[in-house]
């Protein structure tokens, strides 16, 4: 028997069951937890990435999994940040910014949008921190 919290698990009895607790733990506890966590947090866990996650590379889990709490944001079948549609961000100060999220320069919770100003010039807004985002249309 293995001790996780409060509860007593069975331990598993086979490899298959040992890979069905392991991918129900991924689904269930880690990627709810890069869900809600702070910019902090996720990068203390991209530290030690390899030895929570197993050799997953982080882009494809870990960031991606964090900008999901966003899901316009993100193509369910495609690592890190959706660039093919324009969003518009509602920040935690009330201010918004639009504009085409740039995937190769988002990099660690940090998302770069590339707008148009009034004179059809290209803008860029950004770093703007996964912290900093209230919502995401």
């Amino acid at each position: 028997m293995s001790d996780i919290g409060s509860e007593t698990l069975p331990a598993p009895d086979s490899f298959e069951h040992l890979a069905a607790a392991r991918r129900e733990w991924i689904e269930t506890v880690l990627r709810p937890w890069c869900h809600k966590s702070s910019l902090k947090e996720l990068r203390k866990a991209e530290q030690e990435w390899f030895d929570i996650a197993g050799r997953a590379d982080v882009k494809p889990t870990l960031w991606t999994w964090a900008w999901e709490r966003f899901p316009v944001i993100v193509h369910p079948d495609l690592p890190g940040v959706n660039e093919t549609s324009e969003v518009t961000l509602t920040l935690t100060d009330g201010s918004q910014v639009s504009g085409f999220p740039d995937g190769r320069r988002s990099q660690r919770g940090m998302l770069i949008l590339i707008g148009i100003s009034e004179s059809s010039e290209s803008i860029t807004h950004g770093p703007i921190s996964i912290d900093q985002i209230a919502s995401i249309q």
